[in-house]
């Protein structure tokens, strides 16, 4: 995969809703009703985080669940990568972005959404052909005042802001015109994933959505 065809389907990908949910599981046993749920809320790309052993089967899980797109988060090395793309991750997630990462996400054909927090780091992907990146960490490199910034000399880049996006800000990083979409762990608390509270994480999604 191409770094060009690759921030294509990323950027399909993010537009599919305002909201990413950035989501940590502890029990894969809640992947497909927490996908159902935040599907019908109108959230349907789904990024799954590899910090907990449930990761991979929580993807599995999701994978199967009509209407959504699966991706993996925290994307490191290269095992990461083969083992997101095997588990039937749809796309994957860095905070950052390597060498090595890029390479076996080409070569596995698994389109990355690459992180930056610079605008150095921007400019190196978008040479080697990355234009749709995540803005890592959001909040802590400035937030939407850094990225508006940054937009500037740089328009032909879309981002995803992650890391600190909530409620109360993500309006200030969705109205920006180089924000495709943002990330945000809030709509699956992990009180209301404990309960089985599908209903509510819905509400949520459904609130996100609206933004």
């Amino acid at each position: 995969m191409t770094p060009k065809d690759a921030s294509r389907r990323t950027r399909e990908i993010c537009r599919l809703a305002p909201i990413v949910p950035v989501l940590v599981l502890d029990d894969a046993a809640h992947a497909a009703p927490l996908a159902r749920a935040l599907i019908a809320g109108g959230l349907p790309a789904l990024e799954v985080t590899l910090r907990t052993p449930a990761a991979l089967d929580a993807i599995r899980a999701m994978a199967q669940v009509p209407g959504g797109v699966v991706g993996a988060g925290t994307l490191i090395t290269p095992d990461d990568v083969r083992a997101a793309k095997a588990a039937g991750a749809q796309f994957g997630v860095s905070p950052g972005a390597t060498d090595a990462l890029i390479a076996a996400c080409e070569a596995e054909d698994l389109p990355l959404l690459p992180g930056a927090a610079t605008a150095t780091e921007a400019m190196g992907l978008l040479a080697r052909g990355y234009d749709m990146l995540k803005f890592f960490p959001a909040e802590a490199s400035g937030g939407a005042p850094a990225l508006r910034a940054i937009g500037a000399p740089l328009p032909q880049i879309g981002f995803c802001p992650t890391g600190g996006v909530s409620p109360a800000n993500a309006r200030s990083y969705l109205d920006l015109p180089n924000v495709v979409c943002a990330g945000g762990s809030w709509v699956a608390p992990k009180d209301r994933m404990q309960a089985g509270d599908w209903a509510g994480i819905e509400t949520l999604a459904r609130a996100a959505t609206a933004l």
